[in-house]
């Protein structure tokens, strides 16, 4: 997780554990006419989602764990063992995941990209810390929260295999401001989204040891119908500064860029070429505001998150889902992972949950 969707978070976390219990999500059994169903519950953290032949994949960043997913069925444990997984995706048996990076020292097979295939051993296919050092994508000098220089800052978030017969692997690392793919074993620059300089980041420096610049941030990936590369990133969590680029998937050049979120953490396009892009913090308390304040009176982190829907006359609505990460449309639907950073940062585990949201759970934005 980036350093400012950590702090933002953080801030969530540290209000709601001295103020109120949070309350389980509702398990009551659902109903086919309800605007979000709960898919599956229980989990430790859910990030990244995949979906394949009407089962779905489920990083659990928390317990380090990848997850099998029956609708309606309980959750079984696929792969485990890893530090921190924040994607996931399956594609003709093969499960990829990237494992995300943590504060402080780098952990023991942090910032990686595996794939897995039933009955062989789990295969390390990439080092992303050792990419970022050797080649700096986005070109900047990163700095710790002291100041202090890094030699590299990796943070994989998403990945997603190529479609049908394209044999590469995409992965979004939020820490490397970079998109980048691996193909025939040989990992490469995909794309570097550019520094954001409009709105609340005119005039931001770029990073240095006093500032965090707007950096891009890239966080969620997805294929649309047309056959292009979707690319959600976090723009610094700069409110109404978050992005979705639009990419040719042949050579990652820029289609169509679609503006106006708050710190967005993943991406789905629909059959009809609506996107859908989840805002896990919208709503929460001010990442600057002071902790010892506690929540407002009356403040339920269960109304934190909501997930925005932009059809394709440019149209806005938005649905309420509690942090939303993870997005995936599979089987004519939008599925989603829910309490989603509930463990980390609200310190209750087993809050997580897949959803799907209908088409009736979005409401027109103003």
């Amino acid at each position: 997780m980036t350093h400012r969707l950590r702090s933002a978070a953080l801030v969530l976390a540290v209000a709601t554990t001295t103020s109120v219990v949070v309350a389980a999500p509702a398990q009551a059994r659902p109903h086919p006419h309800d605007p979000v169903t709960v898919v599956a519950t229980g989990l430790d953290d859910p990030f990244g989602l995949s979906s394949e032949n009407g089962r779905f994949y489920v990083a659990e960043s928390t317990s380090g764990e990848i997850s099998g997913i029956i609708p309606g069925g309980r959750p079984s444990v696929r792969l485990a063992g890893f530090s921190g997984p924040a994607g996931v995706d399956r594609k003709d048996g093969t499960i990829y995941v990237v494992t995300g990076a943590a504060e402080g020292p780098p952990a023991p097979g942090a910032a990686r990209l595996y794939s897995s295939r039933r009955g062989e051993p789990l295969r390390t296919l990439a080092d992303l810390t050792a990419y970022e050092l050797a080649n700096n994508p986005d070109g900047q000098a990163q700095f710790g929260p002291d100041g202090t220089p890094l030699d590299a800052l990796s943070n994989p978030f998403a990945v997603l295999a190529g479609r049908g017969h394209d044999d590469r692997v995409f992965v979004a690392d939020a820490g490397a401001n970079a998109v980048l793919v691996l193909q025939g074993g040989r990992l490469s620059t995909f794309f570097v989204p550019p520094l954001v300089t409009t709105g609340l980041c005119e005039g931001v420096p770029n990073n240095d040891p006093q500032h965090v610049g707007c950096d891009s941030v890239p966080t969620g990936l997805a294929w649309g119908p047309d056959g292009h590369l979707y690319v959600s990133t976090l723009s610094s969590l700069v409110p109404g500064e978050g992005r979705v680029y639009v990419l040719d998937a042949h050579d990652g050049s820029v289609l169509r860029t679609v503006t106006g979120f708050s710190g967005p953490t993943g991406v789905a396009v629909g059959d009809d070429g609506a996107i859908y892009v989840s805002e896990l913090l919208e709503g929460a308390p001010p990442p600057d505001g002071p902790e010892e304040e506690g929540l407002p009176p009356g403040f339920d982190p269960a109304s934190v998150g909501q997930i925005v829907r932009v059809d394709r006359s440019g149209a806005r609505s938005a649905a309420q889902v509690t942090m939303p990460l993870g997005l995936r449309w599979a089987n004519g639907h939008l599925y989603s992972t829910a309490w989603s950073v509930a463990g980390q940062f609200l310190q209750q585990q087993g809050l997580g949950q897949v959803v799907r949201v209908d088409r009736r759970a979005f409401a027109p934005l103003t």
